[in-house]
């Protein structure tokens, strides 16, 4: 399926893809790290993991190709930063450009997500626990990949019943 692997920004196209479900991998795009969550195979609940450093693609592709392996990775799920209006600047273009590496990469579905809300909600939450500044800023990036993710999950959920 490599190279031919669906990219959608359709929660419905992904899940059909998926239609037996499994583990997602939820990918939160920085200029310098990338933060990941995952699910559980049920499509329950999204958890954060790790932050990780970023770097050229090719290092990207070694490092996230462990984690997809290790976790029997189905899908991914990424970040789309839009614009509040709905539209897509440089930084969305560069989150596609990168979705169409991974999936040529990793063979997988890709569903790209609106994130705008993630950090914010990310940082709220992280705060409500009572995180301090330097805690929050040092996980603040997987976290929003487990907000995407909850997001993408409870959409997929909800588009299956």
């Amino acid at each position: 399926m490599a190279g031919g692997a669906l990219i959608t920004d359709n929660a419905a196209d992904f899940g059909e893809a998926l239609a037996d479900g499994g583990v997602l991998l939820a990918l939160d795009l920085g200029t310098r790290t990338i933060g990941t969550a995952t699910c559980d195979a049920g499509w329950r609940f999204a958890t954060a993991g790790k932050t990780l450093s970023r770097g050229k693609f090719g290092r990207d592709r070694e490092v996230l190709g462990a984690l997809v392996n290790e976790r029997g990775v189905a899908g991914i799920v990424i970040g789309l930063p839009r614009n509040m209006d709905g539209s897509e600047g440089p930084r969305a273009q560069a989150s596609r450009a990168y979705a169409r590496n991974l999936a040529e990469a990793f063979g997988l579905p890709v569903l790209l997500w609106d994130e705008r809300w993630s950090t914010m909600s990310a940082e709220r939450a992280m705060i409500d626990q009572d995180l301090s500044r330097a805690k929050r800023a040092e996980k603040i990036d997987s976290h929003a990949a487990a907000v995407i993710l909850q997001g993408a999950i409870d959409r997929l959920v909800g588009a299956a019943f």
